[in-house]
């Protein structure tokens, strides 16, 4: 097949095959008939990451490399923010952006063990786990309904000497409170980072600017798992403003190293072989330097390579997302007497990752939910619920390791009343009046 073709004729070739075999197997879905499962999320694509997909692997440069590179260019520029460093899941994403915070270069500001970090239980549990497995002590505070975010009047009575940082995330795509939380951080000299992962292409007015949040923070974060706003299968980002933030991110991802030099490369800055670093020997090789207790989170080129197709696609996912939360939000408004619709933030405009319902009193979750699963729609919960309430806390309850401001009221209540349903890309419009078909029929049971 490939006799008399150069190498780069033959990659195409090859690549058209690819198209052509996506196109033909992958880019037709079956017709949807009611009773189909329908997922809250799916991935949304098409040849054109299959293509880059194929085309890295056929490079066969395994770890990170150009499409890595152009990945975290890309990123960067739709959101706006300086430096993007691509992970391998959302959770290395949380946990990078925690850990960066306990860097020795960050001299007083940097987060000891027994420090305290302001947080909610109501949310997915990696946004909390990176404190508590250093050693920091998370600070619950609870949450408004319907919004689903921290309520920022709780804030300051959360607050004690040992705070050193606020680390939350955008629920379920709404933005929290950005002015208020960002206010009190610059007021008491704390770090933000905003936990980006189901948020991506959310947008916040901050002193008059719409921007992205996870870029009014210190540092924000992203994951691409299937379900998300994007995805590459696995894989996450961190991004941050902060020239010396980054710095520690980037070491703390690449094992704790030292060196800058990206895979492949050597010297970069031509003193490889003359520094002087700890009680190592003078002259030490600097790619064998380690400043930070580090580990290895990258992500492949073979991610990079889906990523940098789904990127062109966000907006366009950003906005379907918007219509089919919408969508629902107008054919549900008239169950209010059985549930909380959602709420968006004032100054906010979401990026939904889901359409969420709490049910009001008299209206059983349990039976609505399991009517709605088996009418083959998928729900899920609001994550942990109350994160402390769940079997990893139990051996912590008596022990402490966390503390409470105030009560978490609200975050109870969600973990018995709320679930939520997907507005993925991929819905339909018949999809949609089915499910709102299903939920009107749920509460007349």
């Amino acid at each position: 097949m490939f006799e008399n073709k150069s190498e780069e004729q033959a990659r195409q070739m090859i690549l058209d095959m690819v198209r052509e075999y996506c196109d033909t197997y992958h880019d037709n879905e079956k017709e949807y008939r009611e009773g189909d499962r329908l997922p809250y999320a799916a991935r949304v694509y098409d040849h054109e990451e299959m293509v880059n997909l194929v085309d890295s692997s056929l490079e066969f440069w395994l770890t990170s490399g150009r499409y890595t590179k152009q990945f975290e260019k890309q990123l960067s520029e739709y959101l706006g923010v300086r430096f993007c460093s691509l992970v391998n899941s959302g959770s290395s994403a949380n946990l990078l952006a925690f850990m960066a915070l306990t860097s020795p270069l960050l001299g007083e500001r940097a987060v000891k063990r027994g420090d305290e970090v302001i947080t909610v239980a109501a949310g997915f549990p990696t946004t909390v786990n990176p404190i508590i497995q250093y050693g920091a002590v998370p600070v619950f505070v609870d949450v408004t309904i319907p919004q689903y975010n921290i309520d920022v009047t709780k804030l300051e009575g959360a607050l004690s000497e040992r705070t050193k940082a606020v680390m939350i995330a955008h629920t379920l795509g709404n933005p929290f409170d950005l002015q208020a939380v960002k206010t009190f951080c610059d007021r008491h000299g704390l770090w933000l980072v905003e936990d980006n992962c189901d948020a991506l292409g959310s947008q916040y007015v901050i002193d008059g600017e719409k921007r992205y949040t996870g870029t009014i923070g210190d540092i924000g974060t992203s994951s691409f798992y299937p379900p998300h706003h994007m995805t590459m299968g696995e894989g996450g980002a961190v991004y941050t403003d902060n020239p010396l933030l980054n710095k520690i991110i980037r070491s703390l991802r690449d094992w704790g190293r030292d060196c800058v030099c990206a895979s492949g490369q050597d010297n970069m800055c031509g003193h490889r072989f003359d520094g002087q670093y700890g009680q190592l020997p003078k002259g030490y090789d600097h790619k064998y330097v380690y400043s930070h207790f580090g580990y290895n989170l990258k992500a492949t080129d073979m991610q990079a390579a889906v990523g940098c197709a789904q990127l062109k696609k966000l907006p366009d996912f950003v906005q379907k997302r918007r219509e089919n939360f919408a969508f629902l939000y107008e054919g549900l408004k008239d169950l209010e007497e059985y549930f909380y619709l959602p709420e968006a933030v004032d100054y906010s405009e979401p990026s939904w990752f889901g359409f969420c319902l709490t049910c009001r009193q008299g209206t059983d979750k349990n039976k609505v939910v399991e009517y709605i699963e088996s009418c083959g729609v998928q729900t899920r919960m609001l994550f942990s619920g109350n994160l402390i309430k769940q079997p990893c806390f139990d051996g912590m309850r008596e022990t402490g390791g966390y503390r409470v401001a105030g009560n978490l009221e609200n975050t109870d209540r969600i973990m018995e009343g709320t679930f939520w349903v997907g507005v993925y890309p991929g819905m339909t419009k018949q999809k949609l009046e089915y499910m709102i078909k299903v939920i009107h029929a749920a509460v007349q049971q």
